[in-house]
């Protein structure tokens, strides 16, 4: 069993990320150079944090319940949530731990600030998670515990619940949201002109949400659904969900956008707080 310590590290606490996770298994489909720049991207993640974290606590937009549920196995297996690729990408392996402890103490503080949730020790880690942390972290040693995002959730409760995980940064634990800042598919496989200007529309307002001063933040954020172009970029809110959650984990952090790229003519971004 992985012991993740309830003791606060000294120095710069963790920040919070939201990183794209890409198609399907696009980075090992040989479709370079059009997911190149998100490739690099998330290789350098981990350059960029202030050291090795202890464990992850990552929410993906390809897990879904009625309430907040953790993964609590310790040996988590893949689910290879993607159809119709070549077969070498069913054989892509992570091992990363699980944490039984880390899952307890996730539901702890849920329950802490009056949210309801529950574990799950048989559900593995979906290609939201282990394909971009095959890049991100790829020595896979790092115990990493999966949190579902409830359905229909409204931005300001996927918030509430990045609110009240953000003590673990201090605990050197990192939150991760993993999604993707334009996601209509049946717009973003093709070119498609009027699609790419709500992407250039939307992505503009979302950068800007997310670097306005914390104390305007949530609120703009909550209401992401008036900002331009939003449903034509999210007719469904799963992939843009785990950027709340991490919103929510950010308390008085300042965020940034550090990724930016166009991809098949749509806008992609990646963000951090902190």
């Amino acid at each position: 069993m992985t012991d993740i310590s309830a003791k606060k590290v000294d120095g710069k606490r963790q920040p919070v990320i939201f990183m794209p996770h890409g198609g399907g298994p696009c980075f090992f489909m040989g479709w370079s150079p059009v997911w190149d720049r998100m490739e690099e991207h998330l290789r350098g993640i981990g350059s960029t944090l202030p050291r090795r974290p202890s464990a992850i606590v990552v929410m993906s937009g390809h897990w879904e319940t009625d309430r907040p549920t953790v993964t609590s196995g310790e040996t988590p297996s893949l689910i290879y949530d993607y159809y119709g690729f070549p077969e070498h990408t069913y054989a892509l392996q992570y091992p990363a731990p699980g944490s039984r402890d880390l899952a307890r103490q996730v539901r702890h503080l849920l329950e802490e600030a009056g949210i309801a949730g529950d574990e799950d020790d048989q559900r593995g880690f979906d290609h939201g998670v282990f394909i971009p942390f095959m890049l991100a972290f790829p020595e896979a040693d790092i115990p990493v515990v999966e949190l579902s995002l409830p359905h229909h959730a409204s931005a300001d409760q996927v918030m509430n619940i990045g609110r009240a995980l953000e003590p673990l940064r201090d605990q050197n634990v990192l939150l991760v949201g993993a999604g993707m800042s334009y996601h209509n598919l049946r717009r973003f496989l093709r070119p498609d002109a009027e699609a790419a200007h709500h992407a250039i529309q939307f992505d503009n307002w979302l950068t800007q949400a997310v670097e306005a001063a914390p104390s305007q933040r949530a609120s703009l954020l909550a209401s992401w659904q008036d900002a331009p172009c939003a449903k034509a970029c999210h007719p469904e809110a799963d992939h843009l969900m785990p950027l709340m959650f991490v919103a929510g984990a950010a308390g008085t952090d300042p965020g940034s956008r550090d990724y930016s790229d166009t991809i098949m003519g749509k806008t992609l971004s990646g963000f951090r707080f902190g």
